[in-house]
């Protein structure tokens, strides 16, 4: 029987995929396993798997399309099998076959009236010349979830297709018995004759929705500190001469041992490292650190898992395997995956202070700024020079209220300032 290459859904804010390279063409045999095409994601670059053998009878998008998850992208027949009567790319595929990394694919999502908790169509949505909302398969799933009308959307998407973030934004109304709000109007630029207009890449749409969403969606609201770096940096110095001494290699980073001090603080008070869910609060069992990591086109956050279990060292490795990575765009989608705590810091840039934006559906994100020389009142009550590193804390009020995000940064600054206390 035919085989049908799909787009995978391979991030959990995927809605579509750009196929960047075709590595097999029609006619061509394939076998279980091979590697068939580059695919670019909200996050990163993947190669594509095929699972089924085959010969190439068909490929249905060209190189740099944009394709919807579950869409086929091209068919494979058995040796001598005769093609399809209708020779078209089916609206969904009847055997995905195709995986990047292992992962499975999962047919793009068609709730049937039984299964979907929205009402019938009625005016309001986009709708395809068929009579169908035009809607993405995740934008579906979630408003299936969560009981969200898509006839009463206006999308944001392209072709005014509704997309995740439309149906999060009247999910919160809709939760409650409210009427979900209308889609309000785009502000848009006037473009001038000498003016450039760059299209939106996969993780630049994603980034901008995401954040687009946490803003309007989270009750934000900001904590600031000061704290002496000044024993930070001095256990730095002796901890990176030691490995110099022992010839590891290893040299470790500011960084380093902030993400290893937020994990512990984190541990410590558990309350700052959950989310909310429209009517709970989950509290996570592990503390998974997402890293800011800045590449070309915008900002990856991977996840180091059960950071509050791992040494210094093993932080040390994984951020510096990631960030290598980054770079290179061969970071995997499930290093994306269930992060309960976000770091990101600026402080290499010169930046002093700032408050980041939360990245959903996490309740904090902590925002790093650069060590900076001052003068200062020591604890003697002199005039000195000292070293000063602001934190900042963005929190999702409806989850981190005031003093718990005061207990955190102050588990957070013992730890900064008094150092050893993370390796205990």
């Amino acid at each position: 029987m035919p085989h049908y290459i799909e787009m995978p859904s391979l991030s959990d804010t995927m809605t579509e995929g750009t196929l960047l390279k075709w590595l097999i063409k029609p006619g061509d045999a394939v076998t279980s396993g091979q590697v068939v095409a580059e695919i670019q994601t909200d996050k990163a670059t993947m190669e594509q798997n095929v699972f089924a053998s085959g010969i190439v009878h068909k490929l249905y998008v060209n190189e740099g399309d944009k394709v919807p998850i579950g869409a086929a992208m091209a068919i494979l027949l058995e040796d001598g099998e005769s093609a399809p009567s209708d020779d078209a790319a089916p609206t969904t595929a009847a055997a995905p076959v195709a995986a990047a990394a292992g992962a499975p694919v999962a047919a793009a999502p068609s709730p049937s009236p039984s299964r979907s908790t929205a009402p019938a169509l009625a005016g309001g949505g986009a709708r395809s010349r068929g009579g169908r909302i035009k809607a993405s398969p995740l934008a579906r799933k979630v408003a299936t979830d969560r009981g969200v009308n898509l006839a009463s959307l206006t999308g944001t998407g392209p072709g005014g297709r509704i997309i995740r973030a439309d149906v999060l934004a009247a999910g919160t109304a809709a939760a409650h018995g409210a009427a979900p709000t209308p889609g309000l109007p785009v502000i848009r630029p006037t473009v001038g004759p000498q003016d450039v207009r760059v299209p939106l890449s996969p993780m630049r749409t994603i980034i901008a929705s995401r954040l687009l969403a946490s803003k309007t969606q989270i009750p934000h609201f900001y904590l600031n500190i000061e704290v002496d770096a000044g024993p930070l940096m001095t256990f730095r110095t002796q901890a990176n001469q030691a490995e110099q001494a022992k010839g590891s290699g290893i040299k470790f980073t500011i960084n380093d041992f902030l993400l290893k001090a937020a994990a512990t603080a984190a541990a410590q008070v558990p309350a700052v490292n959950a989310a909310f869910d429209v009517d709970a609060i989950v509290r996570f069992k592990s503390v998974n650190l997402s890293v800011a990591i800045a590449v070309d086109d915008g900002l990856v956050t991977p996840v180091i898992r059960d950071a509050q279990n791992k040494s210094l060292t093993e932080i040390s490795a994984a951020v510096k395997d990631f960030a290598k990575r980054a770079k290179e765009n061969k970071l995997k989608p499930d290093e994306f995956a269930h992060g309960t705590l976000t770091i990101s810091n600026l402080g290499a840039y010169g930046i002093d202070t700032f408050d980041a934006i939360i990245n959903p559906p996490q309740a904090a994100i902590l925002s790093i700024g650069a060590i900076v020389k001052k003068p200062v009142v020591n604890s003697a009550g002199q005039l000195a020079i000292g070293e000063r590193l602001w934190i900042g804390m963005s929190c999702d009020h409806r989850v981190v209220d005031g003093a718990v995000g005061a207990t955190f940064l102050q588990a957070l600054r013992q730890l900064v300032e008094a150092p050893a206390l993370m390796l205990v």
